[in-house]
């Protein structure tokens, strides 16, 4: 856990609140103007690619780019001066991010070209979750990555059986159109496949048989719907967690209840408003608000609880 490395009152507590800090006031506006430098840095070693205006702005691009990193060197060792534990940060995501950013353009002292793995400061951009207090929506992230995690083993099988149709497509290329078609070897067949399949579709190796073209047809077809299974797992797996993230138990019975809008078991009438509640307040508060809406508000406190529906034993 950062923290200041000098009580608030001192010269070091308050730097650190300026430069750790991200509400409103001196802390917002050093994160907006930090943000605004790397991408001007990013801007300008991207411009120092281009042949053409590295030759007409050579020297502007130089003093820029050491500019760039002489600020973001002085700012780097403000953060070390007025933060502790220093170790902490280092190694912190965002203190190994700064590091790495300053890093290339000293490279490039001894290595040519060293500087051009300044792009790894646009990564620092990741701040602006944090200053425009945009972290509520990295939960979101969250969620599809555990959808992707959920559907690794059915995506592996996916992976698994295209790698096999692109073997045995591609082997059978090699066979059908052979070296005169520019089908050379099995892999180059199994490259051909591969751009065909995903229907990319470079056009540097063409099948010119009948034969070779029937079989090329097939496979871009089946390019079409081979590109909607990924889509449909990972959707699947959403769709799964958007019923499960308001999940109710119910205590009576066991009951899992996944519809968001019930207010009752609908096997033993237990009432789960109350559960209901505690489920969208953590929600809520993942989410990064305060306040959650009531569902007790849609049926009035006082409402009867349903009957036990028939065929289910009271508390079974």
């Amino acid at each position: 856990m950062l923290a200041p490395a000098a009580p608030p009152d001192t010269l070091r507590g308050k730097t650190y609140e300026v430069i750790f800090g991200h509400e409103a006031g001196w802390g917002r506006t050093f994160d907006a103007a930090l943000l605004a430098l790397i991408l001007a840095s990013v801007a300008a070693f991207m411009l120092d690619s281009v042949a053409s205006f590295r030759s007409q702005y050579r020297t502007e691009l130089f003093v820029a780019e050491w500019a760039f990193t002489l600020l973001f060197t002085i700012e780097y060792a403000v953060r070390l001066w007025c933060v502790k534990p220093k170790r902490a940060y280092v190694f912190s995501f965002f203190g190994l991010i700064d590091l790495i950013s300053v890093l290339p353009t000293y490279i490039s002292l001894v290595v040519p070209g060293g500087q051009y793995f300044a792009v790894v400061r646009v990564l620092r951009v990741v701040r602006v979750f944090r200053v425009f207090k945009l972290a509520r929506f990295l939960g979101e992230a969250t969620v599809l990555s555990t959808a992707l995690r959920n559907a690794r083993y059915k995506i592996g099988v996916f992976l698994v059986t295209v790698v096999c149709i692109v073997i045995v497509v591609g082997s059978v290329m090699y066979l059908v159109e052979g070296p005169e078609s520019g089908f050379t070897s099995i892999p180059k067949g199994v490259y051909w496949a591969v751009v065909t399949l995903t229907t990319v579709g470079f056009g540097d190796i063409t099948p010119l048989t009948p034969l070779g073209q029937t079989l090329a047809a097939l496979v871009m077809i089946m390019g079409y719907g081979i590109i909607a299974v990924p889509t449909g797992i990972v959707t699947a797996e959403l769709a799964q967690m958007g019923n499960t993230r308001h999940a109710v138990e119910c205590q009576t019975c066991e009951h899992v209840e996944l519809d968001p809008d019930a207010k009752f078991c609908r096997y033993c009438g237990e009432d789960l408003r109350e559960q209901r509640r505690q489920v969208l307040l953590d929600a809520a508060a993942a989410a990064g608000t305060s306040s959650a809406p009531d569902p007790s508000q849609a049926t009035s406190a006082g409402a009867p609880r349903p009957p036990p529906a028939p065929g289910r034993p009271d508390g079974s």
